[in-house]
């Protein structure tokens, strides 16, 4: 693993679109964002549109400024765990290194192995939101966790969203903590590789995508 310090979030922002695919940016590429699609990616790393900036959408501002207190609350609740943040760091992958992920955490384990750690928040509107998170994420963060996991050659992660959500006129929140192991997902990582290789060449390439893919 690379790891690229930087020192300030225009200079990430800068790199983080000539750099190559971010952890974020990866489930466009296997038609698993349902915000972005991968015709819609390819044009903005080749500079043909434009990324629509969020930074001031209620929702964003809420997430950012709640991470370092949901990180501060998981160290308490895991203290088994040590936890590094660097802020705007991009660990890209040793063989392919437009692959790269900007953590929300790493982590080390009581036998010194490396881990990420992905923090989110969301707000569940509809009843049927529950199911994405029944015993499993939405299928856009787990891509961005086999993303991380192609990025760093970390061994495990773990995913720590914090949920509100509205019952009996009382807003509620949860936190719901989810765990992965590399070597139970290396199916699905190899195929994303796969995915993001061929994606990336059509980038270099200027060579539009195909807007139809397959599902992880």
């Amino acid at each position: 693993m690379l790891r690229i310090s930087i020192n300030n979030e225009a200079e990430w922002l800068e790199k983080r679109q000539l750099q190559g695919i971010g952890g974020s940016e990866a489930s466009s590429i296997v038609n698993c964002n349902p915000y972005l699609s991968n015709v819609e990616l390819w044009e903005i790393k080749t500079g043909l549109k434009q990324r629509e900036d969020i930074g001031n959408k209620p929702c964003v501002k809420y997430g950012k400024q709640a991470e370092q207190h949901i990180r501060e609350l998981f160290r308490l609740d895991y203290p088994e765990y040590i936890v590094d943040y660097h802020e705007f760091d991009l660990l890209c992958n040793d063989d392919f290194p437009f692959i790269f992920a900007t953590l929300d955490g790493e982590l080390t384990d009581q036998n010194g192995r490396k881990g990420i750690l992905e923090i989110k928040t969301t707000e569940i509107q509809q009843a049927n939101q529950w199911t994405k998170w029944d015993n499993q994420i939405p299928q856009n963060y787990y891509v961005q966790i086999l993303h991380q996991f192609i990025a760093t050659g970390f061994e495990f992660a773990v995913l720590n969203a914090q949920i509100k959500y509205t019952k009996n006129g009382k807003k509620l929140k949860i936190v719901k903590t989810y765990f992965f192991e590399r070597s139970e997902c290396q199916d699905d990582i190899n195929y994303l590789l796969d995915e993001e290789k061929k994606f990336y060449k059509l980038v270099i390439d200027k060579k539009r995508p195909n807007l139809q893919l397959p599902e992880i």
